[in-house]
């Protein structure tokens, strides 16, 4: 090796150094900005957040919810269901407003768990309820959902559904299935269901709009023929059919498939709690609230009216969901509008908030499990 090569040797040595060392710092600073991006996110103050919803493809559905929500409706068949506010790890909402937009439930909870949940922060991993809006053109099949206890039909992760329906729509042909009659046991419901005549078991009544239904885990229930409600239930997708009315899914040609043996297994035969409530009336015109459901998985109240009135608590997370009319919230010297088939998520760290109508106003109120 000549002293030229001697000489250069050590620059290149040092050259590449220099490049790795500079590489380095850029990541590092990289990762800095990043830090300081999250940290100065998670003290980004929350605020009430809407959320856009997710169509979901059911056989048995209609094209009624775009009468209800202003995103229209994908293609040209059957939409069974809107999920309007979803912590599932398939179906994650999305935040249709403010610095947030475009995040998801799962993002904002990973971020903010404090701020949204407040002291039933360390309680729950993911955002315990699951909010749909159902339009039933055709029979529901006949199902049943597991209570929280019942852990050898539940797949790991999953809780138990009880879950309640508020009507919105329905024709003189609508049914709603909720409960066993009195004295039916598990031979009968499988004696029936062998005959193709396990509605002459069941429970039912002809819904109209303003109805609550209440079903606990373990009840068996159905809906359809023209019906369209607002659910709210436990945030699990474990269901268990019974019988499916001799539905032929169009996309697949086949019948579909039946758990029979799950279903009666989760069946509650004594309960008789579900079916139609008897709202309780706690404030009267000009502001009406009735309180629809108050149970350990959920709370939830219906205001009518067009004065302004107070939604919200501190401390706690709420959810409104907008059935008709519109209005706006009054935080932090911003207004935040909801309108007709809107769900708006209230973080525990925003509390109680004014709410002005447009007009006469329908709107839910609801409380996470106590």
């Amino acid at each position: 090796m000549d002293l030229h090569q001697q000489g250069t040797i050590p620059c290149e040595s040092a050259n590449l150094k220099t490049t790795a060392q500079a590489a380095k710092a850029g990541e590092k600073d990289s990762l800095a900005i990043e830090a300081s991006e999250v940290q100065t996110m998670s003290q980004m103050p929350l605020y009430p957040l809407r959320f856009e919803p997710i169509y979901q493809y059911r056989l048995w559905g209609g094209r009624r919810l775009a009468e209800l929500l202003t995103r229209p409706l994908p293609g040209n068949g059957p939409i069974g269901e809107a999920w309007i506010l979803s912590d599932r790890d398939d179906h994650s909402s999305r935040i249709a407003n403010g610095p947030l937009k475009g995040q998801t439930i799962t993002q904002l909870l990973g971020q903010f768990r404090e701020q949204l949940l407040g002291k039933l922060a360390q309680r729950f991993r993911r955002f315990p309820l699951l909010l749909k809006f159902l339009d039933a053109r055709e029979m529901v099949s006949v199902q049943v959902h597991p209570a929280d206890a019942q852990t050898d039909l539940l797949p790991k992760g999953e809780s138990g559904k009880t879950e309640a329906w508020v009507v919105l729509k329905a024709e003189e042909k609508s049914r709603i299935y909720a409960g066993l009659k009195p004295g039916t046991t598990a031979d009968d419901l499988r004696r029936a269901l062998a005959n193709g005549t396990v509605a002459d078991d069941l429970e039912y009544f002809t819904p109209k709009p303003g109805d609550g239904v209440f079903l606990p885990a373990g009840t068996v229930h159905s809906l359809g023929d023209g019906v369209v409600v607002f659910e709210i239930q436990e945030n699990s997708d474990v269901t268990f059919r019974l019988y499916d009315w001799g539905h032929v899914d169009d996309k697949t040609g086949h019948l579909r498939a039946l758990q029979v043996d799950q279903a009666v297994a989760c069946i509650d035969f004594v309960d008789g709690a579900a079916g139609l409530v008897v709202p309780v009336v706690e404030a009267t015109p000009p502001v009406g609230r009735e309180r629809l459901f108050h149970c350990k998985q959920f709370r939830l109240w219906r205001l009518r009216g067009q004065s302004p009135f107070t939604v919200g608590a501190a401390g706690e997370a709420r959810v409104l969901v907008c059935i008709e009319g519109a209005g706006k919230v009054d935080h932090g010297g911003s207004t935040y509008a909801i309108g007709k088939g809107d769900v708006m998520l209230m973080p525990a760290e925003v509390g109680a908030c004014a709410f002005r109508p447009s007009g006469v106003v329908n709107l839910l109120e609801i409380a996470l499990p106590e």
